[in-house]
C-alpha cells in the first residue's frame, strides 16, 4: 500500500499542479500568446495594406509618367508646328524681299537703259549732223542746230 499512496500522493500533485497552472500560469500564458498573435496579424495586415499602397503608388506613378510623356509629346507636336509656321514665314517673307529686290534691279535696269539709250541718240544725232555739216560743208546756225538735233533725237 505504500506504493499506492505514493502513487496516490504524486496523483493528486500532479492534479493540484495541474489545477495551480490552469488557474494561475495558464492564463497570463494564454494572453501572452494571444496579444502576440493579434500583434503577428496586425502585421500582416499592414504588410498587406502596404504591398496595396505601394501597388497603388506605382499604379499613380505609372499613369503619371504617361500623362507626362503624353504632354512633352504635344509640346513637341506643338513646337515643330510652330518651327513649320516660322520658316514658311520666313520663306513667304524672303520670296516677297526677293520679289521686291529684283523689281528695283528690273527698274534699274530699264532706267539706265533708257538713260543709255537717250544719250546714244544724243550722239547720233549729234554726229548726223556733223556728217550732215560736213556735207553741205557749211555751219548751220545754232537755232537751226537745237532744232535738228530735237527732231533727229526724237526720230531716233
Amino acid at each position: 500500500m505504500n506504493m499506492n499512496a505514493t502513487l496516490l500522493g504524486q496523483a493528486i500533485a500532479f492534479f493540484l499542479f495541474v489545477v495551480f497552472c490552469m488557474k494561475y500560469v495558464w492564463p497570463p500564458l494564454m494572453e501572452a500568446i494571444e496579444e502576440r498573435q493579434a500583434k503577428i496579424a496586425d502585421g500582416l495586415a499592414a504588410a498587406d495594406r502596404a504591398a496595396k499602397d505601394l501597388n497603388l503608388a506605382q499604379a499613380n506613378a505609372s499613369d503619371q509618367l504617361k500623362e507626362a510623356k503624353h504632354a512633352a509629346n504635344e509640346l513637341i507636336e506643338q513646337a515643330n508646328k510652330r518651327k513649320a509656321q516660322i520658316v514658311d514665314e520666313a520663306k513667304a517673307e524672303a520670296q516677297a524681299e526677293r520679289e521686291k529686290i529684283l523689281a528695283q534691279g528690273l527698274a534699274e535696269i530699264e532706267s539706265e537703259r533708257n538713260r543709255a539709250r537717250d544719250e546714244l541718240r544724243k550722239q547720233v544725232a549729234t554726229l548726223a549732223v556733223i556728217g550732215a555739216e560736213k556735207i553741205l560743208e557749211r555751219t548751220i546756225d545754232k537755232d537751226a542746230h537745237a532744232d535738228l538735233l530735237n527732231k533727229v533725237t526724237a526720230e531716233l
